[in-house]
């Protein structure tokens, strides 16, 4: 009989533990360029994609963050016409925008031409509808680079990177967020992930505090994913438009009726709003960033 083998996620090392996964099948398992990519299959979660023991996406829940970085920047915003999507090879997030009318075009810039060849084959559901609309464009670079030389200009930009390590260190980097505000149209928005408060609260301050120098408005908003373990995750925020994050509910659930009032499966209106009021240690720490 084979070993039964289960896979650890190594990101909280260095705190002094490790969530460990049961391996029903290896799906795909590679090394590639940039880094450590493996695909398997969980008993409870499904289907679940990790990148340097990190996970990044399972079956079960992948609809919370998707929904979450997408529509609350796009509802917020309000007439969103073009958005760009730093990572993302999945097409999660690209599926989710896509669904909103105002969008115009949707460019989605990944690093590693490996991580799209892998998502057409094992995320189809994801990427079989994104690759087939008409207003997406899929772009191999350097998220750093792309947002430093581009003379496109985005309402939104959704960073959907790994966190602060190997090559998403440097979406976590003041030059990045600089290079992010110079592509932004007036009044546009950028959402980034920001990792899990209680466990890595820092990375939360030192992103708000750029944010802050750099923007009028630099904030986040929270959701509730199980695969994240830590209760709560944390989305970046930053506009130079301080009303965005205060649209009332009634509007946006006006611009989700006009949008077709889609299926969603954890963000509404009422969560929307609600996504912006803080438990107080979350709110203490994105406070620390005020006094940086």
């Amino acid at each position: 009989m084979a070993e039964e083998r289960w896979i650890a996620e190594t990101l909280f090392e260095e705190l002094g533990f490790r969530l460990t996964f049961k391996v029903d099948k290896v799906l795909y398992e590679v090394q590639t360029k940039h880094q450590h990519l493996v695909l398997f299959q969980n008993p409870f979660f499904g289907k679940m994609l990790m990148l340097d023991g990190a996970t990044q996406i399972t079956k079960k829940d992948e609809f919370i963050y998707q929904e979450m970085m997408s529509h609350t920047p796009l509802f917020a915003h309000g007439n969103a016409r073009d958005v760009l999507i730093i990572g993302g090879g999945d097409c999660g997030i690209a599926e989710e925008v896509l669904k909103h009318k105002t969008v115009r075009r949707l460019t989605q810039v990944e690093i590693d031409p490996a991580v799209i060849e892998f998502s057409k084959e094992h995320f189809s559901e994801f990427t079989k509808p994104v690759f087939a609309d008409k207003r997406f464009e899929s772009v191999i670079d350097d998220g750093m680079k792309y947002v430093a030389r581009t003379e496109r200009r985005f309402d939104v930009i959704i960073v959907d990177s790994t966190d602060p390590q190997g090559p998403g260190k440097v979406l976590f980097s003041r030059r990045f967020y600089a290079a992010c505000k110079r592509c932004l149209n007036k009044g546009g928005v950028l959402v980034t992930q920001n990792g899990v408060p209680i466990f890595q609260p820092s990375e939360l301050t030192s992103s708000v505090t750029k944010f802050r120098k750099l923007f009028a408005d630099g904030f986040c908003y929270v959701a509730a994913i199980p695969t994240y373990l830590g209760g709560h995750m944390a989305m970046g925020w930053a506009t130079d438009n301080k009303k965005l994050r205060q649209v009332p509910t009634k509007t946006i659930a006006a611009r989700y009726r006009k949008a077709g009032s889609f299926p969603t499966k954890y963000w509404t209106p009422e969560v929307h709003a609600a996504a912006f009021a803080l438990p107080r240690f979350i709110a203490e720490t994105v406070a620390k960033a005020a006094r940086a």
